[in-house]
């Protein structure tokens, strides 16, 4: 991992502080240009600091759940619109960066332990 040094206000670093140690796994999801309210959530999460077994144990809300459901039986039906293919592979991409997330938080949980 590359350590890198960047000049911030004193605001955005106390907002940075508290964000513990997800601010770069949230700086990876905004430079990704994620624009779903999914990629909204799972910022929000994040932005809490919550525990590893949080994280591990994150889900989205029933809504977008629901939401990803509807796509994926429309895409299966060969009836899905430009907008919803694009909006269909934000979700697959947001769900292979979440089981990367857990599996690196798994994976450095159970080296502490």
């Amino acid at each position: 991992m590359v350590q890198m040094t960047v000049q911030v206000s004193d605001e955005l670093a106390k907002r940075c502080q508290g964000v513990g140690p997800w601010l770069s796994a949230i700086i990876d999801l905004t430079l990704m240009g994620f624009r779903t309210p999914a990629a909204s959530e799972i910022i929000g999460f994040l932005s809490t600091n919550p525990s590893p077994e949080d994280v591990i144990g994150f889900h989205l809300p029933e809504s977008e759940q629901f939401r990803l459901r509807r796509l994926l039986t429309l895409n299966q039906a060969g009836c899905l619109s430009g907008e919803e293919v694009t909006e269909l592979d934000e979700l697959q991409r947001l769900e292979h960066f979440m089981i990367m997330l857990k599996a690196r938080t798994e994976k450095d949980r159970r080296k502490e332990n």
